[in-house]
C-alpha cells in the first residue's frame, strides 16, 4: 500500500511539472525597448506566462510557463506576427529564465 502511494504522489508530481518550462523563440523586426515592452504585455495576457525575457540584440524572446501549461507555438505566433514581429523559430527548451538572464548579461 506504501509503495502504490509513493508512486502515485511521485507521478502526481512529475505530470504537473511536465507543461512546466521554457519557450524560446527567434523574432526579428524588435528594434527598440517599446517594442520589447509591446512584446512582454502581450505576452503576460496570456495565464499561461510566467515571466518574460526580451533581448533586443539577441532576438530572442523566451517566455516561463506556469506549471502544468503551455502555449502552442500557433498562439505564439500570431500574437507576435499581429503585432508586426516575425518570428523564426520556436522551441521547448529546459534552461530557465534565470540562466537566459545570466547568458544575456554575459554576452554584453
Amino acid at each position: 500500500m506504501k509503495k502504490a502511494i509513493i508512486v502515485a504522489v511521485a507521478l502526481t508530481l512529475l505530470s504537473a511539472t511536465a507543461g512546466a518550462g521554457t519557450i524560446e523563440m527567434k523574432v526579428y523586426g524588435l528594434v527598440c525597448a517599446f517594442c520589447a515592452q509591446g512584446i512582454e504585455k502581450t505576452l503576460r495576457k496570456n495565464p499561461a506566462t510566467e515571466d518574460v525575457v526580451v533581448s533586443l540584440e539577441n532576438k530572442l524572446v523566451a517566455i516561463g510557463t506556469r506549471s502544468g501549461t503551455d502555449i502552442p507555438d500557433a498562439e505564439l505566433k500570431r500574437a507576435l506576427t499581429e503585432a508586426g514581429y516575425d518570428v523564426k523559430a520556436i522551441a521547448r527548451t529546459e534552461r530557465s529564465l534565470a540562466d537566459i538572464r545570466a547568458s544575456l548579461r554575459g554576452s554584453k
